[in-house]
């Protein structure tokens, strides 16, 4: 069967733990690239053995950050675009499902993706389940809003900056697994680059025509923001469901949400410090 006609685009930084299980799990797409930010390790020699094409992205501010850079600046042979982490996986029928959608003339500009969360090797079937993503679109309709100008000490990539489509979009009925947090480690880590970003976008008014901002200011102001997000998860959603892991998962969260909050106040108080000085 011939391959399917999208391009794929995984953006990586030492990701030779993930790379070949996620490229395996797209390898009916007819063109992949790989864009890098330097690894330290063997993500690109692994990504080319594959049949992937690799490239380095070229960071040299904040903006615009990798995604959207590739977005911007990579040569596409196909009209519809599927954007993936390497630590994220598409299942075997997302391949027909896909390849029937690029191959029927519509007016849906972009599809969203629902996934799935391991977390200490379980799946987890209720907290932060469902978690849509608009991943499958049409690259020249899709961009990733700017919801700040400062260095937020998050790295390169986008964070929690939404993909926005000029047009109507749908929903896949395939799911991504994400095996975004094996570790309680990588957890902590991640969410560490997370708050950073929180802090320094909620410090800021929303940027013209991003008032998609708006949620992050409200969310900051919330009284007893750690409890509400432990409740939210292991509660509202169910996590207790998940037994253990959906416990240490909602609490988590819970300290996510205290690390935001410590580091938003520590850098507002910076900045007074700054001014006076």
């Amino acid at each position: 069967m011939p391959s399917v006609p999208i391009s794929v685009i995984v953006p990586v930084k030492d990701e030779a733990a993930n790379i070949e299980r996620c490229l395996l799990s797209v390898k009916w797409a007819d063109e992949i690239f790989v864009v890098d930010s330097n690894s330290n390790d063997d993500t690109l020699e692994r990504a080319a053995r594959l049949g992937a094409q690799t490239l380095q992205f070229p960071y040299r501010s904040p903006w615009p950050k990798k995604k959207n850079w590739a977005l911007a600046n990579l040569p596409f042979r196909h009209e519809w675009v599927l954007l993936l982490d390497a630590d994220e996986t598409m299942p075997p029928e997302a391949e027909d499902e896909i390849r029937r959608i690029v191959a029927q003339p519509k007016d849906t500009a972009g599809y969203w993706i629902n996934r799935r969360f391991l977390f200490m090797d379980r799946w987890l079937r209720h907290a932060y389940y469902p978690n849509w993503n608009l991943r499958l679109f049409k690259h020249r309709l899709g961009r990733f809003e700017k919801l700040t100008d400062a260095e937020t000490e998050s790295g390169e990539i986008e964070i929690h900056e939404h993909l926005v489509v000029g047009g109507k979009t749908a929903r896949l009925k395939a799911e991504m697994a994400h095996y975004a947090f094996p570790t309680v480690t990588s957890f902590i880590e991640k969410h560490n680059r997370y708050a950073s970003w929180e802090a320094h976008v909620a410090l800021q008014p929303p940027m013209a025509g991003q008032e998609r901002a708006a949620p992050w200011h409200r969310r900051i102001k919330l009284p007893c923001r750690p409890l509400l997000r432990f409740l939210y998860v292991y509660i509202w959603q169910r996590g207790f469901l998940d037994g253990a892991e959906g416990y240490y998962f909602a609490r988590l969260h819970g300290v996510y949400e205290l690390l935001t909050a410590a580091k938003t106040y520590e850098l507002r108080h910076r900045r007074r410090g700054e001014g006076n000085g």
